[in-house]
């Protein structure tokens, strides 16, 4: 009697399409929702304190230990930044079409690790090979080849490690929501909001305490530390392993390769001859007498040559889930100028910082890449003012769930990016006035008596600039795509930043090439007093209004999927 009385409710408490790690049915009360959220965000404490605590100060490192020149630091740590934002999308792939989140978290977080501790080794080298290179400062002159092969060799290990780290363990954690429960489905736009909130947390840490323990003690400590973290933080993943919940996947193709058929198949049928093709979903009763103008370009993927094998079309479903990703196409291209001034926060706005006062008391100096800290402090400020406040109230006005939809908060967020950079560009003119009267503008090692406090309205309002775009960003391309595809949605988002660093270095180099020639003034000279820093800002500031108005068209002429227009 009791099993029979018993069985009804067990069958009531699983989640549908989830089993737990043995494969069984999973139970709602002992699985999923926050209490293995949290598991996941901890995770990502420590992996942003990692990532952090080598990006933030990395330009320090290379203009300083590795001599070399401003535009070149840039150029080096806009190249990595991009290649670490891009490469989650290699990560992506490998998880939705072979090993899956949980299994690529795990061989991602092992990578990772390899190469912080070849990072930590590389920092170890100079001393390891010369005695006399126990002094930091000597590191410039005791390099060798095989301690910067090594150097880069593990930059990008880590990079490689964080690409497939970071679309899955965001990606994994939100699927621990159930979006056909009322609560959990209502819980898991909370969750973004706090993901990033909470791994704030871990980046502050990283601007706090590792810039300055790379400043003041040594790269070694400062690299080894990171090294550590990870370690920690793949344990602290293991341990949550009982309680996550692993979706079962609704189709025997790999994802990427049923969108690629339908690409392919689209092409092929492009000049087909609509009076010589079959249709192959009969449920939409389409007759071979239409003509090819009453179809979308993928939609073609659908037809069948009259004669041919009907397997050679594509079934609607897969149509469907081809188009739903390329929609994506324009937001993410109109945002890329989003990602361009992004890059510019761990390289010339810590430039910026080193030339001027940074005295907090007599005898310290805070790090230039520490003022960092004031970008989680202003999302770490904001976001409990966003989810409950500003949401709340603008639910009365719009009548929508999540206050204003995901792409209008994408929008504002840019629109705040766009007041950083001129706010940055005022600053920077102010900079340059002030070596001027003081007649420190010959003097490329000279302080500027303006305070370092000057650059704060900058760094925190990119904060709050955040909590709109890059959680938007999650946000939206995590709910857009298909069920199956949700790592390559995150990547997505990330590849917005990567591309956005790339392009940075791009635009440094042809203005370094254009500048610099001819004997004259770079508008990124090694002497920052002699440089232009804020003709650069402002340009910035021109080009992202220019992608804003195109994001708005876009944004105008995009159609949610059923899920997006529920939220919002």
């Amino acid at each position: 009697m009791d099993s029979e009385i018993e069985t009804p409710c067990l069958h009531l408490d699983t989640v549908n399409g989830a089993v737990d790690y043995r494969g069984q049915p999973v139970l709602r009360s002992k699985s999923g929702y926050w209490r293995s959220a949290w598991f996941t965000i901890s995770v990502e404490v420590g992996e942003r304190m990692a990532f952090f605590g080598i990006e933030s100060n990395l330009i320090t490192f290379l203009t300083g230990p590795l001599r070399q020149s401003t535009a070149a630091a840039a150029g080096t740590v806009n190249m990595w930044e991009g290649a670490a934002s891009l490469l989650p999308l290699l990560g992506a792939f490998v998880a939705d079409s072979y090993l899956g989140r949980y299994r690529t978290i795990i061989v991602a977080s092992l990578v990772y690790i390899l190469g912080l501790g070849l990072l930590t080794l590389s920092a170890m080298l100079p001393s390891l090979l010369n005695s006399e290179c126990e002094d930091a400062r000597k590191y410039a002159s005791c390099s060798t080849k095989l301690q910067l092969m090594l150097f880069f060799l593990a930059l990008y290990l880590t990079a490689l490690g964080q690409g497939g780290h970071k679309p899955c363990v965001q990606a994994f954690a939100a699927d621990q929501f159930d979006e056909q429960h009322p609560k959990e489905s209502k819980e898991r736009s909370s969750f973004f909001n706090w993901w990033y909130f909470t791994t704030c947390a871990g980046i502050l840490v990283a601007l706090l305490v590792l810039n300055y323990i790379q400043d003041n003690i040594g790269w070694v400590l400062g690299f080894g530390i990171p090294f550590l973290v990870m370690i920690v933080a793949l344990l602290i993943f293991l341990l949550g392993t009982k309680t996550y919940r692993f979706h079962i996947e609704g189709h025997e193709k790999s994802p990427f390769v049923r969108i690629g058929r339908v690409f392919i198949a689209a092409v092929r049928n492009r000049g087909i001859n609509p009076s010589n093709i079959a249709f192959k979903d009969e449920a939409r009763n389409i007759t071979p007498h239409q003509t090819s103008k009453q179809f979308s370009f993928l939609d073609k993927a659908l037809f069948v040559p009259i004669g041919s094998k009907e397997e050679e079309a594509c079934c609607l479903s897969e149509v469907e889930e081809a188009k739903a990703v390329l929609r994506l196409f324009p937001i993410w291209a109109a945002s890329l100028v989003f990602g361009i001034i992004y890059a510019q926060m761990a390289t010339l706005f810590t430039k910026q910082g080193i030339t001027m006062d940074r005295t907090i008391f007599p005898g310290f100096d805070i790090p230039p890449a520490s003022l960092q800290i004031f970008i989680p402090l202003g999302i770490v400020v904001f976001t409990p003012i966003y989810d409950r406040i500003f949401v709340p109230v603008a639910r009365i006005f719009t009548k929508k769930p999540l206050g204003i939809t995901m792409l209008q908060r994408i929008g504002t967020g840019i629109f705040l990016s766009i007041i950083t950079v001129v706010i940055a560009a005022l600053v920077e003119m102010g900079r340059l006035q002030t070596a001027i009267d003081y007649g420190l503008v010959d003097d490329p090692n000279a302080t500027i008596p303006m305070s370092v406090w000057w650059l704060i309205p900058q760094y925190f309002l990119f904060g709050v600039a955040d909590v709109f775009t890059v959680v938007g960003f999650q946000e939206f391309f995590y709910d857009q795509v298909p069920k199956e595809l949700r790592s390559m949605g995150l990547a997505l988002y990330s590849s917005i930043l990567g591309v956005g660093s790339l392009l940075s270095s791009i635009i440094v180099y042809v203005i370094e090439e254009l500048t610099g020639k001819d004997g004259q003034g770079s508008w990124f000279n090694d002497n920052l007093n002699q440089a232009h820093l804020d003709y650069f800002y402002w340009l910035l500031a021109g080009l992202t209004l220019m992608g804003l108005a195109l994001f708005i068209l876009s944004a105008k002429s995009y159609t949610y999927n059923k899920e997006g227009v529920a939220q919002g």
